[in-house]
């Protein structure tokens, strides 16, 4: 007979973490899996659909390009998605160009990069696997659309948290 030992106390990733603030680890550690498979999906799905070459930011970088239809500049892109590191951004579109997902215009002295034909069909294509996979799967938990907005206001609240936290630990 095997002994099956359940967890004492919470599930946290780092027990010397989680001394002063056990439900801050909580959280993190909850973020850290939950952003390892959100990683996982966006990754698998656009594989799905025929670019299994895409990584997780070339992903994000392709759907946040495609939003609303509107051409939008590097510095737009890193600014909604939180990335630093613009370079990785830069990288992204011109692996996104390089499989005519998306072009980019110069207007003055900016370029503006906006989704091809292409990048509107593959785009779409994702949204029809994400809905077949993940929406109704996630409709099935019984979780409510006004609980899972509140939960995406928590998160961009603690991102504004962290953000902060990250200023004051570089002034150190």
């Amino acid at each position: 007979m095997t002994h099956v030992r359940t967890p004492r106390g919470p599930v946290v990733s780092s027990e010397h973490l989680s001394r002063s603030g056990q439900e801050l680890s909580e959280f993190e550690f909850g973020l850290i899996i939950a952003g390892h498979a959100f990683e996982r999906w966006m990754v698998r799905c656009m594989t799905a659909t025929g670019y299994p070459q895409l990584g997780m930011l070339d992903v994000l970088v392709l759907h946040s390009v495609n939003h609303r239809e509107r051409a939008k500049r590097q510095a737009d892109i890193c600014l909604v998605l939180n990335v630093e590191d613009t370079h990785t951004v830069t990288y992204a579109l011109k692996k996104l160009a390089r499989l005519g997902l998306v072009e980019g215009r110069k207007h003055g002295k900016e370029i503006f990069f906006q989704t091809t034909e292409l990048g509107r069909e593959s785009c779409g294509r994702y949204a029809e696997i994400r809905e077949t996979c993940l929406v109704d799967s996630l409709a099935s938990m019984g979780i409510e659309r006004e609980e899972m907005s509140r939960l995406a206001g928590m998160l961009r609240a603690m991102s504004g948290l962290y953000d902060q936290a990250a200023r004051a630990a570089a002034s150190l």
